[in-house]
């Protein structure tokens, strides 16, 4: 495989790539989103079939890809310039970005609702892909195709693809549901077998929304010492996740 070679910032590509790190918008516009690192890389050629450009530092070794991804060598200056991580690990590569597919929800399921933290929506992915529970996030959820939030999944995001759903679905599924909440009727987690609802998991700040917390059946907590008010997001959905696979 023979590699182009870009030497200027101002090079169409790169500024595309800039772009793509820096906007959401941009990324659902282009079909196209963009991680960092060599382990991320390893995990998309494993799982994810839709590589398309890969940008190495020069000096490192060529990756083995696939026919049709394009391979670009870059100087380290630029590369350092380029990657959003404090220590650049010499690359970045882009890839397409999915048709989010209207999934039906169903009992034991997991919904993020505006998991706002990507560090915290990246954790949660990582862990319902080892765990081998399906998440649906709304549309109030950080983008889980940002740098941030894939870094953090550590390639979940590559071999269980994330879906949204519009809240009006999530209302109207007729599935039961268990929200996440303190509330005066929310019941001890391990007294509930998880399996038979629809889970909630709210954000960081707010919880979960009004128009959710009004369609549960079930207000469960995490049982934890009086002197505690609450868990970060993705430990409390590990928690979950972890007593629905019981």
């Amino acid at each position: 495989m023979q590699a182009e070679r870009i030497t200027s910032l101002k090079n169409p590509l790169l500024k595309h790539i800039r772009k793509l790190q820096s906007s959401r918008d941009y990324r659902v516009q282009c079909r196209e989103f963009v991680a960092d690192g060599w382990k991320l890389l390893d995990e998309a050629l494993k799982w994810y079939p839709k590589l398309q450009t890969v940008i190495i530092a020069q000096g490192a070794a060529w990756p083995e890809l696939p026919s049709g991804v394009r391979l670009v060598e870059v100087p380290q200056t630029l590369m350092e310039s380029l990657s959003s991580m404090k220590t650049p690990q010499g690359v970045l590569f882009t890839c397409e970005l999915p048709e989010n597919v209207l999934t039906r929800p169903e009992k034991g399921m997991l919904v993020l609702d505006r998991i706002q933290d990507p560090g915290n929506l990246g954790t949660i992915l990582r862990t319902a892909d080892a765990l081998g529970v399906r998440v649906l996030l709304t549309n109030g959820c950080a983008d889980a195709f940002s740098e941030k939030t894939i870094r953090a999944s550590m390639g979940a995001v590559f071999r269980t693809v994330p879906q949204y759903i519009e809240l009006s679905a999530l209302v109207s599924c007729g599935v039961p549901m268990a929200a996440t909440v303190l509330s005066p009727r929310s019941e001890d987690l391990r007294t509930l077998d998880l399996s038979e609802y629809l889970l909630l998991i709210g954000s960081e700040g707010q919880g979960v929304c009004e128009e959710l917390l009004s369609c549960a059946q079930r207000h469960i907590i995490i049982p934890m010492q009086p002197q505690c008010e609450s868990l970060n997001a993705a430990v409390a959905a590990a928690i979950v996740m972890w007593q629905l696979k019981k």
